[in-house]
């Protein structure tokens, strides 16, 4: 079963797909396997496949640390990550320079409400698996925090290294389902960050916001989600076969 999301433990990610103004290049998708990327604060960016693509057993996932005046314009550096090869292993990591910060301080979010959190329900064995999300009550970030953290329902359970973790989560996926804040419309970024803001990367996509005034949720506007141990999403195909693009603000490392 392949993952595109494990969280280690609580954490925040702001997320959107996002379309390539570079020239089209054969891009590949979803992995057979599960990839073990952990991710700390820094973006992740993915691609989908196109047939005659090379196969990605081949291609390695690249890691880039841009300069700030690199880091300035998103679509040109998109666009040279692409000139290395990075797009054919379907997923690359980009360290952002240490200082830039989308946010001040995360201080003031505690009463920022997750309308539709969703408990996630796997049965399954043996690799395959089913996940049935079951729709919860809203709740404020301050008590999604206190379950993540405090609740030993939900709590990430002692590990001696990643590959002992990673061997609890196949061990326990099927009990004590997780609570997932997904799919909550907004962005934690401050106005004025103007560098690889989520809410506008100045591509095709938000031409269509700002001249057609036409707003879709998740592909031009930025989503946020709340993540716990265990939290996990299926990787998947975009829409369109847009790239997607994360951001982990805080928390425990992500694993894809």
């Amino acid at each position: 079963a392949a993952v595109r999301v494990r969280a280690r433990g609580p954490s925040v990610t702001s997320w959107r797909r996002r379309a390539s103004e570079a020239e089209p290049v054969p891009s590949p998708s979803v992995a057979s396997q599960p990839l073990s990327v952990k991710v700390t604060r820094a973006f992740v960016i993915m691609a989908t496949e196109e047939a005659g693509s090379p196969s990605k057993s081949l291609c390695k996932i690249m890691t880039f640390q841009p300069t700030m005046e690199e880091f300035k314009n998103f679509s040109k550096y998109v666009a040279y990550m692409e000139s290395q090869g990075a797009h054919r292993a379907g997923l690359a990591k980009v360290i952002p320079p240490k200082d830039w910060k989308p946010r001040r301080n995360y201080d003031n979010i505690d009463d920022l409400v997750i309308p539709t959190p969703i408990q996630q329900m796997v049965t399954g064995q043996s690799g395959l698996f089913t996940q049935y999300n079951i729709q919860k009550k809203s709740l404020k970030v301050k008590e999604f925090r206190n379950l993540a953290n405090n609740d030993t329902r939900y709590c990430t359970p002692r590990y001696l290294d990643y590959e002992d973790l990673e061997r609890k989560y196949w061990k326990n996926l099927t009990f004590v389902a997780p609570i997932y804040g997904a799919d909550v419309s907004g962005s934690l970024y401050d106005e004025d960050v103007g560098e690889w803001n989520i809410s506008r990367l100045n591509t095709i996509l938000d031409v269509v916001a700002e001249e057609s005034g036409i707003a879709i949720e998740g592909v031009n506007t930025p989503y946020l989600y709340f993540g716990m141990w265990k939290t996990t999403f299926a990787w998947h195909t975009e829409d369109m076969d847009l790239y997607s693009i994360n951001y982990l603000h805080f928390g425990e490392p992500k694993s894809w």
